[in-house]
């Protein structure tokens, strides 16, 4: 929703690739063709270049407390098992054993008590993915244990989650990552005053959207639809019924309206400001697009935060976590009006996404569409996924 400007051009389509460069002036520019949406051989370059290539966030790092606790994700092609080790660090590796492939945690999370253990042949990892035993491995005295050990992924924490990289040598996290969720709030310190990685985890709600991962980001990018179909956003945000703002003020925030008390489903009070958010950022609210795969959501007394698994071309799973002040979870407080007000907004969305993946298969898409003046900035989007994707 708060993106950057780009200049006011339009573009014509090639149906087999990306825009064309824009003409000066006009209102129009060009999407993406409809079979970037429903191709599944561009669908595996994307897994390819994109998800497999850059740093994903995977879990939130205070799901996994004690040493054993385990998640898979998916990750591109790769299921990818994320743990805590005995020292307290989380790792992360492959999700296949050493030994014939077999899947090694086919849960999605739970916890084991020393290591890691494969149901097929029983090779045994500790949980910093060392192989430490195996049926008759005594026997094999030739077999070195320590080259045999877990697929090891590259793992970073940040805002509180584990983010995790496929690449051999990954890009720049302090970049590509941090980097790019500070430039939309123009002061570098703005998202740590947030302190989202202190918070507690208030509400959780997994959406199985059926639609492709770039029709949910380019949702969330823009603020055209907003007055359409988010009525209660609308309520407590007013400038988002002009279906402008949001693009082009970039680290302004969105100002709450003013009867509006809190980041509510009705406008009414929601819970003392977070410890050390400034006065400036006060009553606003702040949304930061981490591409490729993760939304967050600043406002005064919470902190909102999306990851996309896109698990098919047509099939996204996003995972949303609602964060308070730790005291605030505790005490037991009511969260349902403060988190309804989102949720509606994500049901809102995902059901506009869903309605749309139909028709990118249709020959009238199959040119693409059009992104109006307000809508501008996703080419940006688009030209940044093309380079990864001609790369």
């Amino acid at each position: 929703m708060t993106t950057s400007p780009t200049t006011s051009n339009p573009a014509r389509t090639d149906p087999a690739g990306p825009p064309a460069a824009p003409e000066h002036g006009a209102s129009l520019i060009a999407t993406l063709p409809g079979p970037s949406y429903t191709d599944p051989e561009h669908f595996r370059r994307e897994q390819e270049r994109v998800f497999e290539a850059l740093w994903c966030c995977a879990v939130r790092s205070a799901d996994l407390e004690r040493p054993g606790a385990f998640r898979t994700v998916q990750i591109g092609r790769e299921s990818v098992l994320v743990t805590r080790t005995r020292a307290g660090e989380l790792r992360a590796f492959l999700n296949v054993c050493r030994h014939r492939g077999a899947q090694l945690c086919t849960e999605e999370s739970g916890e084991v008590r020393r290591a890691l253990q494969c149901p097929y042949h029983a090779w045994t990892y500790d949980l910093d993915g060392r192989l430490v035993a195996a049926p008759n491995l005594v026997k094999m005295p030739d077999v070195d244990r320590s080259a045999y050990g877990l697929h090891s992924v590259a793992l970073r924490e940040w805002l509180g989650y584990a983010w995790v990289c496929l690449a051999e040598e990954p890009p720049s996290f302090e970049e590509t990552v941090m980097g790019a969720a500070v430039e939309r709030l123009g002061d570098p310190a703005a998202i740590a005053h947030y302190r989202t990685e202190e918070l507690a985890l208030g509400k959780r709600v997994r959406y199985d959207v059926r639609a492709n991962w770039k029709l949910i980001v380019e949702n969330f990018m823009e603020c055209y639809h907003c007055a359409t179909i988010h009525p209660e956003l609308t309520d407590v945000l007013p400038e988002f019924a002009d279906g402008f703002a949001a693009q082009y003020y970039v680290g302004h925030g969105a100002a709450f309206g003013e009867d509006v008390e809190g980041f509510t489903v009705d406008g009414s009070s929601g819970f003392g400001r977070l410890p050390d958010v400034a006065e400036e950022q006060d009553r606003r609210y702040y949304a930061i697009t981490v591409r490729p795969t993760v939304f967050v959501n600043l406002v005064p007394d919470h902190v909102i935060l999306h990851r996309m698994f896109p698990l098919a071309v047509d099939r996204t799973v996003v995972e949303c976590d609602w964060l308070y002040a730790p005291d605030v979870v505790a005490s037991g407080a009511d969260l349902s009006k403060s988190v309804e007000l989102f949720h509606r907004v994500n049901t809102q969305d995902f059901a506009a996404c869903e309605r749309t993946q139909p028709a990118m298969a249709s020959r009238a898409y199959r040119a693409g569409g059009v992104l109006v003046p307000t809508e501008h900035h996703i080419a940006g989007f688009h030209a940044w996924l093309s380079r990864l994707l001609d790369a």
